[in-house]
């Protein structure tokens, strides 16, 4: 009996059994992230449960003493201390401090896949889930169902935000498996990648351009060539870049609409203070600049927001009395609360990301894309604090991020290999006999 019971403990607490639930269980949030908010959160959770009894205490503290695994951590006690100097409500510092909790999972997903070898699975989930969704996007682009609720045609879940920068970095980490898939000669496999990027570069243009995502699109084409075609690759991609979005030009009335309508939204508001999309931006840019200006080292504090926009419209009607709680501009709203400061921390933070995924290969070359388009989209959104983004990249600079540092902790492996996968156990042993 007493044999019995300490192999059904030793069943309960085998790491092993724990990391491969957690792998699993991260690959079903690459699988929900595109389509369903609900469900990522409740697999986020589990993931979680799963994840933290594979960990050993040396790890985490090892990690978060690196700048990639713990300036996410700085940053989030940074909301946490914020609170006592905020003159907000105690529900709305309560509120605006979930947007830093996704940081927290970066450096558990670090950990979990610098030993695991199960990380292009993820990767290969959410592309797939991706490409699934890009198949409705078009059919419903294509026949429009009669039924409300389920966003403009061509948007069948979330929204067009969010549909578009999911598509983008899928079109650019196509590109990257396309290159590769030539290079192996097997050009069937690498025409058919290109196709598939060509169709999810086109959903942009034709079905739900985001604004952020046109912007983002030619800083990232630049990093492609620098990443696989030098400096002179990098021109002729930029060349071919201009064609392409010309001939799109050209054949797209959508983004036509799109692109010239931003134009006429920014003179109508400076010409009438017209309550357009660009113009509600253009306000709360201007009031948000002028609200860090007020406290600009340690900011106003966690939640301030929403009371600061509601002061500033006492007196003022139309677009002016606008109040919000999301500037609409990543560095502003962390500006805002945490003055420089906690600007100076978030943008370390991006920094260590792109260090942390230095180098070649697949998962450094589409991580320091999806930070890059982090760094862009924050120009024009709350990128890490709204849920599918923030998400994203956390997941994405977690995963990635152990990936591609693998082959740079072979002493920590062998220092651990009893929580290491054996692919990854025999690579490092085959290293490290070589010398």
């Amino acid at each position: 009996m007493t044999e019995i019971r300490a192999v059904a403990v030793g069943r309960v607490f085998d790491r092993a059994r724990w990391s491969k639930a957690a792998d699993c269980l991260a690959v079903a949030v690459a699988l929900s992230l595109p389509w369903s908010t609900s469900a990522t959160s409740l697999l986020i959770v589990l993931w979680l449960v799963t994840v933290l009894p594979t960990l050993r205490p040396s790890e985490f503290a090892r990690e978060i003493a690196g700048p990639g695994g713990g300036l996410p951590i700085v940053v989030w006690s940074l909301g946490i201390v914020g609170m006592l100097w905020s003159q907000a409500p105690l529900a709305e510092g309560v509120h605006a401090i979930k947007g830093f909790h996704k940081v927290l999972v970066i450096p558990l997903l670090l950990i979990q896949f610098r030993r695991s070898d199960r990380g292009a699975w993820v990767l290969g989930s959410f592309l797939g889930s991706c490409t699934a969704l890009l198949a409705v996007s078009w059919f419903l682009h294509v026949w429009p169902l009669p039924v409300s609720g389920i966003g403009p045609p061509g948007v069948p879940v979330k929204d067009y935000i969010v549909q578009s920068e999911e598509f983008l970095i899928c079109a650019f980490a196509l590109g990257h498996l396309a290159v590769d898939a030539w290079r192996r000669h097997q050009r069937p496999t690498s025409i058919a990648m290109i196709a598939l990027a060509i169709l999810f570069l086109a959903n942009v243009a034709f079905v739900a351009a985001g604004r952020t995502s046109l912007a983002t699109f030619p800083v990232l084409l630049i990093l492609f060539g620098v990443q696989r075609f030098g400096s002179r690759g990098t021109a002729a991609l930029a060349i071919g870049g201009v064609l392409f979005a010309a001939a799109v030009w050209v054949a797209s009335p959508y983004l036509r609409e799109r692109g010239l309508g931003l134009i006429d939204e920014i003179q109508r508001y400076h010409t009438s203070s017209a309550a357009t999309s660009a113009g509600y931006r253009l306000e709360f840019w201007k009031k948000s600049v002028a609200f860090v200006a007020e406290a600009p080292l340690l900011g106003h504090g966690t939640g301030s927001i929403p009371a600061l926009f509601r002061r500033a419209a006492v007196g003022d009607t139309g677009i002016a009395a606008a109040v919000t709680g999301n500037p609409h501009n990543q560095t502003l709203e962390v500006a805002i609360q945490f003055g420089l400061i906690g600007t100076s921390l978030l943008y370390a933070m991006w920094m260590a990301h792109i260090l942390l995924l230095r180098g070649s290969g697949l998962p450094s070359w589409v991580g320091q894309a999806l930070v890059t388009q982090t760094i862009v989209g924050s120009l024009f959104l709350s990128y890490l604090f709204d849920f599918s983004t923030g998400w994203i990249y956390a997941f994405g600079v977690g995963v990635l991020g152990g990936m591609a540092n693998t082959g740079r902790t072979l002493g920590r492996v062998r220092a651990d290999g009893a929580t290491a996968s054996p692919s990854i156990r025999r690579g490092a042993e085959g290293q490290q006999a070589g010398g």
